[in-house]
This record gives structure tokens, C-alpha cells and sequence, in this order.
């Protein structure tokens, strides 16, 4: 299996891109193509040694910042690190992209240059994100500003097949983000995705407000990318606050420490459960082929997990389950409107 990493993608491109790279290939089995400038690229592994085997290099000297705007991705900047292995998946050198760069760039970059699943509406991003039994899949957390219901309907049947092939969830709980629980609760979008949802075969189990979410409320949290997107930021805002809370909790009197030294493993675990960087980033669902999006800020460990994801949303199918899922209700609604 062959993944291509953006190089250049992230605050700290790319050095730690190319040592969560090296640590993938050791323990995943992977093998890598890497885009961007190439000199660049040997430089700084040979200062840093790390190992580029089995990595190989795509040369190009563009570089596309978080400040260009989404569209340089097809125009300015169309020979950058982004662009390039973009193309260079829709062209099947590669199984898989993976990226830590401008999000908006990587969408525009994914729906025109790798194309959507066929009678796909919209490709939305779908972080996983822990809560207090193990994790969830928030879809859509920014993608899409504007939806309508039938997106939000295809939302909850990617994230499905997602957490089921990839994240061995058993018959995932898909819930809609609402602010109640009622079924007549929200908007016209919310209200009419609710219908949707709950004719759709999936295991819905309704609308799921807010506060319920890190509960355990469901595995697969369908929004439209604006409440999503502000469900996101809020959820590791409250999570980064919390921990620092602790820590000046447990540091505050040499009592405290004592007690702090008596749970540190605890306090480790815990930690390590909230920690976003354990899930790597998030699918670009609906993209013809497996695009991953890591974070901005990530460090080798997150790149390192944000490709383990990315193998497992390759071996799993993910793409092909979701084109036959769509094909089977196309040809359903199809039939339906004939029997009408």
C-alpha cells in the first residue's frame, strides 16, 4: 500500500511530517510518496537523520500557505505540494492522500481534482473525537456551510460505513445534532433531515443535543458544517481548558503534588483519552478516493496515527461501500417515484 503525504502541509512541515512518516513506515508497513522540493526535503532529513526509506520524493517548489485562499489550489499555486499529490491520487500513483494543510484549499483541491463518489452531494470532514465511552465521528465539521437534508442524510450513511469498516464500531448510533431531543425540535434543514434519517435503514436513534454528545448520546453526530464546525472548536477549547484546570489543581500546594504523584498513570490515561492527536485528524468522506486531513499543528505522532487511519480507510473500502450504499437508494428512489 502506497499513501501520498503533503510534505509541506502544517505548521511544522516538514520535519515532523517526515519523522511521523518514518515512524509509519516502521510500524505500519506502509509505503510513502512524499510531494514537495525535494532538496528541501533531503535536507532536512539528513540534519535530523531520519530514514527515507521506502519514502519516494514528487518534486515541486510550491508551497500552499494557510493564507491563500481555497481556489489557489487550482489556479496560483497548482504546482504546490497539495496540488501535486492530489493529482497525483486521481491519476492512481497513489492508495491514499494525506495532508495537514489549508483546509479549504484540500476541499476545493479534493472535489475538483479527485472528484466526489458519484450522486454524492457534498464531501464533508469527519474528525473522530473522544467522549466518555471511547469515541465518535462528528460529520460535517466545516465543510459545508449551507446543507440541505438529503446532504445530512448522506453525512449519516458515510459516517456509518466509516466507523463500522474502520473504526469496528458494530452498527454505528447515528444521531442529529439539535438543540432537543423532540423530533419537531429545530429548523426546517434539522426537521426534515430527521425524516430522512429515520427512513434511512441506518440505526438513528434521533436528535442529540449538545451536552449529550461527550456522554455517549451516539457514535456518528450528523450537522451541517456551521454547527459542526462550532461544536468542534467549543469541544477541544472545553478539553484543553480542563486539562490545564487539573494541572494547576494538582500543582498548587505540596499536598495536591502528593496526591498528583499517587495518580499519576490516571492522570496520564485520562489525558491520553482526551488527547485529539490520538485520532490523527479526519476523512475527507465522500472524496472519490481516501483524502485525510491531520491537523495544522500536528507533531510526528499525530502524522504517525493520522496514516494508521488512512491505511484503515484504504483496506476497509470505505469509498466503494459508500458508492454502493448510494447506488442502492438512488435505484430504490427510483423505483418509488416509477410505482407513484
Amino acid at each position: 500500500m502506497k499513501i501520498i503525504v503533503d510534505a509541506f502541509g502544517g505548521d511544522n512541515a516538514p520535519l515532523e511530517i517526515l519523522k511521523g512518516c518514518a515512524e509509519a513506515v516502521k510500524e505500519l508497513d506502509l509505503d510513502i510518496l512524499l510531494t514537495g522540493s525535494e532538496a528541501e526535503i533531503r535536507r532536512v532529513a539528513k540534519e535530523n537523520d531520519i530514514s527515507l526509506d521506502r519514502m519516494e520524493i514528487a518534486d515541486t517548489p510550491d508551497v500552499l500557505t494557510m493564507e491563500d485562499h481555497a481556489g489557489a489550489v487550482l489556479k496560483e499555486k497548482s504546482n504546490s505540494s497539495m496540488a501535486l499529490g492530489l493529482k497525483l491520487l486521481a491519476e492512481g500513483k497513489g492508495d491514499g492522500f494525506l495532508s495537514g494543510g489549508n483546509s479549504g484549499a484540500l476541499v476545493v483541491g479534493t472535489t475538483m481534482i479527485v472528484k466526489r463518489i458519484k450522486n454524492i452531494k457534498r464531501v464533508a470532514f469527519a474528525p473522530i473525537l473522544p467522549k466518555k465511552k471511547g469515541f465518535f465521528m462528528l460529520i460535517d465539521s466545516g465543510a459545508n456551510v449551507d446543507c440541505k437534508p438529503e446532504m445530512l442524510r448522506q453525512f449519516g450513511v458515510m459516517g456509518s460505513i466509516y466507523m463500522e469498516k474502520v473504526m469496528n464500531v458494530s452498527r454505528p448510533r447515528v444521531g442529529l445534532a439539535n438543540i432537543g431531543t423532540e423530533e419537531h425540535k429545530g429548523g426546517e434543514l434539522q426537521q426534515e433531515a430527521y425524516v430522512l434519517l429515520k427512513e434511512s435503514g441506518l440505526h438513528f436513534v434521533g436528535n442529540v443535543e449538545a451536552r449529550e454528545i461527550p456522554e455517549d448520546a451516539a457514535d456518528v453526530v450528523v450537522a451541517d458544517g456551521f454547527t459542526g464546525n462550532m461544536l468542534l472548536k467549543m469541544y477541544e477549547g472545553v478539553s484543553i481548558a480542563m486539562m490545564q484546570m487539573f494541572k494547576e489543581v494538582f500543582f498548587k500546594n505540596w499536598k495536591n503534588k502528593l496526591a498528583a504523584s499517587m495518580l499519576l498513570k490516571d492522570i496520564k490515561e485520562l489525558k491520553k483519552t482526551m488527547d485529539y492527536n490520538e485520532y490523527g485528524g479526519a476523512p475527507i468522506m465522500g472524496a472519490a478516493k481516501p483524502v485525510f486531513k491531520t491537523h495544522g499543528s500536528a507533531k510526528a505522532k499525530t502524522v504517525k496515527n493520522a496514516l494508521r487511519l488512512t491505511k484503515s480507510y484504504i483496506a476497509g473500502n470505505v469509498v466503494d461501500e459508500i458508492a454502493a450504499a448510494v447506488a442502492v437508494y438512488k435505484e430504490s428512489q427510483a423505483k418509488e417515484k416509477q410505482a407513484d
